[in-house]
């Protein structure tokens, strides 16, 4: 069975810390419970939680030559995932994020973009595509150059030979979001949040913006709905899963913990929804994105309990 699975698209080192209420002022300390550094990003998130559940895993993108982006190197690597092919931007910063969690689980963030913004079709290998069992595009509403005809080819061309494609984006704005809708033809498997979803199609409900994203290319599409858990439509009509009873740290990195666990079913042939909603419940129980899950069986444990 091939278990190799590619991410391509945002990279970004998370600075979290817990619990915050506010800003202390001019120059008065605070003391924390805890304080982490993680990889982060719809590319790179996904990816460390996929090799958390046994996965080959690639990861394709930009980082800079900079302090950051070793650390981001060698937390993927020691995680198991394949980074040899990120490529390394000497006039660029790595992309990093501040993140101070509230007590409540909310993540306001302080973000620089970074080497992300200077992605483009010339840094992925088709080679590496073409091998995959699943491509998934992590942040293509942010990394803009990756919009192009070459890149689309390289996606054909791997669907083309049985590789499945799925997309999560990074951003809620709307001119962003908007502007990711044309890989949809390229897509097997979209999975945006509410707002994403709704943005992307001028629907307000997310049961009609799911549908009308099907008729883009997709052959299913799931739309995350937070504490109302998610919805998955499919050609032969909607499926919704609630959310697990659990009590919420933080909320960094669910999205992407929901992508990897949902690879994960349809490498493994498992319920894509379900795994998807257990890998999201682990991680919100910990602080930063690759926080509670330890491997593939206590997220299908956690997918199968009555």
């Amino acid at each position: 069975m091939n278990k190799r699975v590619v991410t391509v698209g945002v990279h970004i080192v998370d600075v979290l810390t817990r619990p915050v209420e506010s800003i202390p002022e001019g120059q008065d300390t605070v003391l924390v419970d805890q304080v982490r550094l993680t990889a982060a990003g719809s590319a790179a998130g996904t990816a460390v939680d996929l090799a958390k559940l046994g996965l080959e895993v690639v990861s394709l993108g930009a980082i800079g030559d900079d302090e950051l982006g070793d650390f981001l190197v060698a937390v993927m690597t020691r995680h198991g995932v394949d980074v040899r092919g990120l490529a390394r931007r000497s006039g660029d910063q790595t992309a990093a994020s501040i993140l101070p969690i509230r007590p409540d689980g909310g993540r306001p963030s302080f973000h620089v973009p970074g080497a992300n913004l200077s992605v483009t079709a010339a840094d992925i290998d088709p080679g590496v595509l073409n091998q995959a069992a699943v491509v998934h595009l992590g942040g293509p509403d942010v990394t803009f150059g990756l919009g192009d005809p070459a890149f689309f080819a390289m996606l054909d061309a791997a669907r083309a030979g049985g590789t499945l494609v799925t997309m999560d984006l990074l951003s809620n704005m709307e001119d962003l979001v908007r502007g990711a809708a044309a890989f949809l033809p390229y897509v097997d498997y979209f999975l945006p949040n509410e707002e994403q979803a709704t943005a992307m199609t001028g629907e307000r409900d997310p049961e009609a913006a799911a549908r009308a994203l099907l008729a883009h290319g997709p052959r299913g599409v799931v739309v995350t709905l937070g504490e109302q858990g998610s919805l998955y439509a499919t050609a032969a009509g909607v499926e919704r899963v609630s959310v697990l009873p659990i009590e919420v740290v933080d909320t960094t990195g669910c999205g992407d913990a929901y992508c990897a666990g949902f690879i994960a079913a349809l490498i493994h042939g498992g319920d894509p929804l379900r795994w998807g909603t257990a890998a999201a419940a682990l991680v919100a129980q910990g602080l930063g994105s690759d926080a509670g899950i330890t491997g593939l069986d206590q997220v299908v444990a956690l997918a199968t309990a009555p």
